[in-house]
């Protein structure tokens, strides 16, 4: 499988529809394969994007970029909906959508304004891609769940090609639920060996679970400091996540690159080698231009390095 690497949107929003499709262009313009989004519906006081809704919009805006979302709060919604969201998705869209999905809880206020303990979290987020993967197959589906209960449901037409569903998280638990259900892990924040040893935890319980024919698109999720030296990237960077974090930037910079795009590219080349196949990168640079170049120049030192085929997945 080849390498392909994707850009967030600017932080703080678009200016204006006509900056979103300029940074769409952009984006293909530098080699950059698709844009991801994140998700909430009301976090730390009502911030959030909805990433169905702005995905389907970006998607509208440019004829061939592909788009993910990084991640998708799953157990926020019911299955039967979002099912439908992707279908529709998929009608005009078709084989350009990726669905990255995670329990959520980093704030528990989140989860209780949509009705839901946050203890339940991960077993409702299990439940979900269950009946999710089901009513994708278009057939109709009976489930009798803790969470969910479908009699009959169907959505038609099914996503043709279907949609991959990686799985976010850092924890044994989502590395377990990629296994049994994922078609891929979407990590974030953690070293090369850890990422390895992840990928080989899913080996294990797919292999387990009779999971032997999956074509595997683990991904590596990551901001970056573009600027010409590693200091002035992190100065970039640091003050960029601890506005959007509300907390210190100190425990996020071991993982965090920084500097030109042969630093960064560095950085991220051992996660590729581990069996990274998709990398999404969010750059902080002095304007969109400069971090859309960033991205698109990381590629190609990437792609260079390995490769753009034949990558481990």
């Amino acid at each position: 499988m080849s390498l392909t690497v994707g850009i967030a949107p600017p932080t703080a929003g678009f200016a204006s529809a006509e900056e979103a499709r300029w940074f769409l262009a952009a984006s293909v313009d530098a080699g950059v394969d698709h844009v991801f989004v994140a998700d909430h519906v009301s976090f730390r006081g009502g911030q959030g994007t909805d990433a169905l809704v702005r995905l389907a919009t970006l998607l509208g805006m440019h004829p061939s970029i592909d788009g993910s979302t990084g991640v998708f709060l799953l157990p926020l919604r019911h299955p039967s909906v979002v099912a439908r969201q992707l279908a529709t998705m998929a009608e005009l869209a078709p084989g350009r959508v990726t669905l990255g999905i995670g329990v959520g809880g980093d704030d528990p206020a989140e989860l209780r304004a949509c009705g839901i303990d946050p203890a339940t979290r991960g077993r409702r987020t299990d439940e979900c891609l269950v009946v999710l993967r089901a009513l994708l197959t278009g057939h109709p589906v009976d489930h009798d769940g803790e969470f969910f209960h479908l009699d009959g449901v169907q959505i038609l037409p099914a996503p043709d090609p279907s949609i991959p569903i990686v799985v976010g998280g850092r924890s044994d638990a989502a590395l377990r639920r990629t296994g049994r259900l994922g078609d891929g892990w979407l990590a974030t924040w953690c070293s090369p060996r850890r990422y390895a040893e992840g990928l080989a935890l899913v080996a294990d319980v797919a292999a387990e679970a009779g999971r032997v024919d999956v074509d595997w698109r683990h991904g590596y999720q990551s901001w970056f400091g573009a600027a010409a030296t590693p200091g002035d990237g992190v100065a970039l960077v640091g003050a960029a996540m601890e506005a959007f974090y509300a907390m210190p930037f100190a425990p996020f910079e071991r993982y965090t690159p920084a500097g030109p795009p042969e630093v960064v590219a560095e950085a991220l080349l051992p996660f590729v080698r581990a069996g990274a196949t998709t990398l999404n990168l969010t750059p902080i640079a002095a304007g969109l231009e400069e971090g859309i170049l960033a991205v698109g120049e990381i590629k190609r030192l990437l792609v260079a390095e390995v490769g753009g085929a034949g990558l481990p997945g």
